[in-house]
């Protein structure tokens, strides 16, 4: 059956070309069954049988031998195939052959002669020879690691050339998953290759038999003839003659070939030389390799290099390799030291800190690179402050001696008292916001800025630090990672440390230049140094306060833990409360300063700008509290701080948590009722250029109002009161909406307590005014009713009104023209007062009279009728009441007569003053709503 199969062929082989005994792969089809199927196979004629390893049915891997031809086919001879044939060829290269004697230009290794006789190469090791494989069966590589054969297998290999070849690991190394059948049949090659190699000796001990006999005969024959002689015990017998004879031909060859010996010895020692140089070249050109690549900065192939020759020559006993190997040590601790400095210098980015320290690490540098980089880290960034804060203060300096200090107040209400009421207010920032700024806003935002960039990488190198991914595998494969990683876990609070002085720096340098006071004396002075006479409006701390935040989100988010980030909190609330507290100052002494801005024009409604200035301070002063106000995730709440301290200092009147709003917040109503008041004492002589002009939504009756028309000490009280009653009824209203709108939780209480303070002025300038206006009028009554001697008791039947009364009410009817020309609204609040003031004053004067006569009761009662029923529209409870008690003391009306006679006469009288009394009904003209 096997000789049905199809004979070998040859179409490959790899190389084509070769010296003997190069290693050759031969592909082609039918190349046998098996190991055990192959039984032939020459190149260039030369039997490679012996060298041939079979691989599968289209490859086999073989040496090639001294052929004879210089170039031939390939023939593989199978059992199963028979003799096979090849489409290709292959060449053999011969080498020169260059006698003992011969001069050449290149060295021939004598390992490599050949015996022209034997024709056998007397260089190839016989190790050389012996098949890869010599179980002759495919190899599979199993999947044990290495580390677990050395584990099991302890002082043995797997290498069947070792000493300590363990059978067991060879098998389980390259055959764990070839089965038991294969391994028999590796078995039976092994048994082959074995009976192949003992009669292979045999054959060569039979063949040399001959050569063996010849050379004993050839002995035995001497050894008679020297017996049958005798002469050997004899001297100057054959042997001596021999040795004598051998001496002076060992002579006379030395003295023939001393030249050609002592060159050979030289050439000995020079190819010795080039030898130990070529093959050690590597060492010997180390220095200045390192030297060369040390100056390109090629660092990783220098520590390549060190690490190749420190495995090489680190333990050597040779003198020449200690020497150069100590050059080699002197370049790699000066490129330790020249790392070393790199890795210190600052300023450096995180790219280069690692590397460097993967470097060192590499070299195997004394200390702790990594620990001296933090450290360095760590000083720059302190210094890189205390820098950025001595710049700040030299400037701020040379611009005072300068006089170039630029103020850095916001532009504020001065600018906008030209706006109406309800118009928005936005606070001015033009293109020079930045040069207006102060020098201490400037440095915050600096300092700030040099902690974001420093402080991240810092923390990132310590991450990386403790995680060991700083050094390199060298560094771990030597344990030298986890020591590392062991100091960085001992050295854990020392970092700690370290963060906690970076932050606290950062807090004591903001608060020296912005809140000095907060520091003790001896700190101030180390932090401080800043110019502390300007006070930084709350718009520029709210700038700090955002920049503040921004440094604690940017710290945060490298995960560094909040109780290192503490004290930035702390700074934060101080400078929430600063800002708050100066915000409100400062609003406060804008309220202050309101009354420079009064101009006492008045609109439809009586009211002046003032209003709507006063609410412009207070919606600027919201704006500007908002971002300080909020309250981010994790920062301590203002208003609990503030509760806390209050419920402490006992202050029952004032809730909780509102003590600082109300000194500030309701201050500035409280302000501005003080400048309202101060307004209204002033003296025509204290008004700077003041108008008072009307915008009626209908004619005026009373005519108009000269533009030029400086208003009286009365006016300026109706003016006021026109304002307070706005302010009560619209402004604080707004307000409330602001302060809800802005957080404030509390803004009932806050416009509670200011509408009180505002009613409480109310009611007293109102007082003042009714005073002023109905104490001349209730003063004439008295005078008026006894003019003439005019006696209750003895008078003339009445005929109308008398004078006095008519008096009273023109006094009464100019209050309210003066009232109306003001404000419309005021006019029933002060009439009704007036009325009250004379109904009072006429019940005082009826009751006082002890007896009326029937004219004078007539008389009376006329007079009191007339007064109430000009007045009815102002009537309050009170006057009435009065009114009452004064007709209660007059006599009744008992004859109809009388009572026809009052009628008429009131007709007449109501009649007569009919255009004077219009002005006490109801007008029909409404105030504009603004």
């Amino acid at each position: 059956m096997s000789r049905a199969r199809q004979p070998p062929l040859v179409t490959g082989i790899s190389p084509n070309e070769g010296t003997p005994w190069t290693k050759v792969t031969i592909r082609g089809e039918n190349l046998g069954t098996g190991p055990n199927d192959l039984i032939g196979l020459s190149i260039c004629g030369h039997n490679c049988l012996l060298t041939a390893e079979w691989m599968s049915a289209s490859k086999i891997v073989c040496r090639v031998g001294p052929a004879k031809d210089d170039k031939g086919e390939i023939i593989v001879t199978t059992r199963s195939g028979g003799k096979g044939t090849s489409t290709v060829s292959f060449k053999v290269l011969r080498h020169e052959k260059i006698g003992i004697l011969d001069q050449s230009a290149v060295w021939v290794d004598e390992m490599n002669y050949y015996d022209m006789r034997t024709d056998r190469n007397k260089g190839i090791s016989p190790l050389s020879l012996r098949p890869a494989n010599p179980l002759g069966i495919d190899i599979d590589k199993g999947k044990v690691p290495l580390k677990d054969l050395e584990s099991m297998f302890p002082g043995m290999s797997g290498d069947f050339t070792s000493e300590n070849f363990s059978a067991t690991w060879y098998l389980i190394e390259n055959h764990s998953a070839t089965s038991f059948e294969h391994l028999r049949v590796a078995s039976g090659n092994l048994k082959k290759q074995a009976s192949k190699k003992n009669e292979g000796s045999l054959a060569y001990v039979k063949g040399g038999l001959s050569t063996f006999f010849e050379a004993q005969d050839a002995l035995a024959a001497i050894h008679q003839k020297l017996e049958s002689d005798g002469t050997e015990k004899v001297e100057g017998s054959m042997t001596r003659r021999l040795e004598n004879i051998l001496n002076r031909a060992s002579n006379t060859a030395d003295t023939l070939f001393q030249e050609v010996l002592g060159r050979k010895d030289k050439a000995d020692s020079t190819r010795n030389a080039l030898n130990v140089l070529q093959r050690f070249k590597f060492l010997f050109n180390l220095p200045l390799n390192i030297e060369r690549n040390i100056q390109k900065g090629d660092y990783d192939v220098v520590i390549n290099d060190y690490e190749k020759a420190k495995s090489l020559f680190g333990n050597t006993e040779v003198p020449v390799f200690k020497k150069v190997y100590a050059e080699v040590e002197t370049r790699i601790g000066a490129l330790r030291n020249l790392l070393l400095d790199k890795l210190l210098e600052t300023p450096s980015t995180l790219h280069d800190q690692k590397r460097y320290i993967r470097y060192l690490s590499d070299l195997h540098a004394p200390g702790d690179p990594a620990w001296q980089c933090i450290v360095a880290q760590h000083k720059w960034i302190l210094q890189l402050m205390q820098n950025c804060k001595e710049d700040f203060i030299k400037e701020q300096r040379g611009l005072e001696l300068d006089g170039e200090l630029r103020s850095s107040a916001l532009s504020r209400i001065s600018h906008t008292a030209s706006l109406k009421r309800g118009s928005s207010f936005q606070s001015p920032r033009d293109d020079s916001w930045q040069y207006k700024s102060p020098q201490q806003v400037r440095f915050v935002e600096k300092l700030s800025d040099v902690v974001i960039s420093q402080l991240p990488n810092f923390w990132k190198l310590w991450i990386s630090y403790v995680n060991g991914s700083l050094f390199s595998e060298t560094g771990e494969k030597s344990g030298q990672v986890e020591k590392l990683k062991k100091n960085a876990r001992q050295r854990q609070n020392d970092f700690k440390g370290m963060i906690e002085e970076v932050t606290r720096r950062l807090v004591q340098l903001v608060r020296g230049a912005l809140l000095p006071t907060t520091l003790p004396q001896e700190q101030r002075r180390l932090y401080g140094g800043w110019d502390t006479k300007t006070i930084h409006p709350g718009a520029w701390l709210t700038q700090v306060i955002h920049t503040i935040r921004l440094t604690h989100d940017a710290l945060s988010a490298l995960e560094i833990p909040n109780d290192m980030l503490q004290v930035i909190q702390d700074l934060l609330l101080d400078l929430r409360m600063q800002c708050l507290l100066t915000t409100l100052q400062q609003t406060a002494e804008d309220v202050k300063r309101l009354p420079e801005k009064e101009d006492w024009i008045v609109d439809n409604e009586g009211i002046t700008s003032l209003p709507a200035l006063f609410e412009q301070c207070m919606v600027q002063m919201l704006q500007s509290l908002k971002e300080p106000m909020e309250c981010k995730p994790g920062e301590a709440n203002k208003v609990c701080f503030i509760a806390l301290s209050d419920t402490v200092s006992g202050l029952g009147a004032i809730l909780c948590g509102l003590y600082i709003f109300y000194i500030y917040v309701a201050s500035p109503p409280q302000a501005f009722i003080n400048c309202l008041e101060q307004l209204s004492t002033k003296t025509d002589g204290d008004i700077d250029t003041s108008h008072l002009s009307v915008e009626m939504g209908s004619p005026d009756v009373f005519g108009s109002i000269h533009e030029d028309f400086s208003p009286s000490p009365e006016q300026r009280l109706l003016i006021i009161l026109s304002n307070c009653q706005y302010l009560e009824r619209h402004t604080f209203l707004n307000l409330a909406e602001h302060l809800e709108k802005h957080g404030f939780t509390t803004a009932d209480k806050i416009t509670r307590v200011s509408r009180e303070a505002v009613c409480e002025l109310d009611e007293r300038l109102f007082e003042s005014y009714i005073e002023k206006k109905s104490d001349p009028i209730v003063g004439s009554l008295e005078p008026g009713i006894y003019a003439g001697y005019f006696d209750w008791k003895d008078c003339l039947p009445p005929t109308g009104v008398r004078s006095y009364l008519k008096e009273a009410l023109v006094s009464i009817i100019s209050v309210h023209a003066e009232v109306f020309t003001v404000s419309k609204e005021l006019v029933p609040r002060v009439l009704s007062r007036i009325i009250e003031s004379v109904s009072e004053e006429m019940s005082r004067l009826m009751q006082c009279v002890s007896s009326f006569s029937k004219n004078g009761a007539l008389q009376a009662r006329l007079e009191i009728c007339a007064l109430k029923d000009a007045v009815a529209t102002y009537l309050t409870s009170e006057s009435l009441a009065s009114f009452k008690q004064a007709l209660e003391a007059l006599p009744q009306l008992q004859s109809g007569a009388d009572k026809k006679l009052l009628e008429e006469l009131l007709n007449k009288f109501k009649s007569s003053m009919q255009f004077q009394l219009t002005c006490f009904q109801p007008s029909s003209v409404q105030p504009v709503k603004r």
